[in-house]
């Protein structure tokens, strides 16, 4: 006799995923997640958050949060998520997320959450001043996900370790409850090219919010005239571009800069070189600020436009909030009679 495998999840394909409102979000947020968001929602059910709750795993400025909740919002909006198709809405006004984090803390083990490194990086030399709530993020991170019974996830390199947690975590639910097949083992969704933009004053340093320098980064609501700025004044060394892809081993602020074009245009990395190899910077950012400014420059005019009408925009995310309870709702309802709990 032989044991047979537990049954697989049988529901349909979802997709969820979510930024955090802490800062600007600049052009590295756009060609590494939210132009995908925007192409996912059109291949299985979509649900994508403002992610208000992991925000405040370290200090926000309270009357700056519901700003800058609008202006994550603005931005989905502005880089093609359709309100009608996705749903978008407020992590923080779904307290699915919250009830369900609460249950998997007391799936999930703490040598499974010593394992994350993470929180290593962003506690640095003293963790013990750290919030218990940094600490635990992986675990809402699952609850946002299968609070929604999610089959898929658009990682990057950095959230693969998570995803594997909230696989960890859901296997064990299924088994600990015998409920095999209740939570999906959800599926990495591995970024593509462009993922992963650099900072333009160190190309060995991603592109950040938080770094303290603006002229690294793109902001979403910069207009023409500072993105063409930023590209002019990005570090660069002073040899021409390579005639292959071969050449930019070594050369990160080159690599970054020709990356940058080859996402915006849709372009590989090998074509935009086939056509300026062997030109030099002062050729290639002119094209590149000219190509930067007409891609982002319409999103920045878009998001300022949603922005101008914080009603209509919090309108929107109450209406997604409304929709994404729909979905969580009766999947806590199910996971609250399986841990037993007197009334669910």
């Amino acid at each position: 006799m032989t044991d047979t495998p537990p049954p697989a999840y049988a529901g349909p394909k979802r997709v969820v995923s979510g930024v955090q409102c802490s800062g600007a979000l600049h052009l590295g947020n756009y060609l590494g997640a939210l132009v995908k968001f925007a192409r996912l929602q059109h291949e299985m059910e979509t649900f994508i958050f403002v992610a208000d709750l992991h925000a405040i795993t370290v200090w926000q400025d309270p009357a700056l949060l519901a700003a800058q909740t609008r202006e994550i919002a603005a931005a989905y909006l502005a880089s093609g998520l359709d309100p009608a198709r996705a749903v978008v809405f407020p992590q923080s006004a779904v307290h699915e997320h919250a009830e369900l984090a609460w249950i998997f803390n007391c799936v999930a083990r703490l040598g499974w959450l010593d394992r994350m490194t993470q929180f290593k990086e962003k506690s640095g030399k003293h963790k013990e001043r750290s919030s218990i709530g940094l600490y635990t993020y992986p675990v809402l991170q699952a609850a946002d996900i299968l609070a929604y019974k999610a089959t898929h996830v658009p990682v990057g390199e950095d959230q693969k370790q998570h995803l594997e947690l909230t696989r960890d975590i859901a296997q064990k639910f299924n088994n600990d409850f015998s409920a095999p097949g209740f939570f999906p083992l959800p599926e990495p969704l591995i970024q593509g090219p462009g993922a992963r933009v650099m900072s333009l004053r160190d190309g060995a340093a991603k592109m950040s919010k938080s770094d303290p320098s603006d002229a690294s980064r793109i902001n979403l609501l910069d207009d023409p005239d500072a993105i063409a700025a930023k590209i002019r004044r990005a570090k660069t060394d002073p040899e021409p571009l390579p005639d292959d892809i071969e050449g930019l081993a070594g050369r990160p602020e080159a690599d970054n800069l020709v990356g940058i074009y080859a996402a915006l245009a849709g372009k590989t990395k090998a074509e935009v070189i086939a056509e300026y190899g062997g030109k030099g910077f002062g050729v290639f950012k002119p094209a590149l600020a000219d190509l930067t400014v007409s891609v982002m420059g319409p999103i920045s005019t878009q998001m300022r436009g949603y922005l101008d009408d914080p009603g209509e925009l919090d309108a929107l995310l109450m209406k997604g909030a409304f929709r994404a309870r729909a979905v969580a709702a009766p999947v806590l309802a199910e996971t609250r009679k399986l841990v037993g709990f007197w009334r669910a």
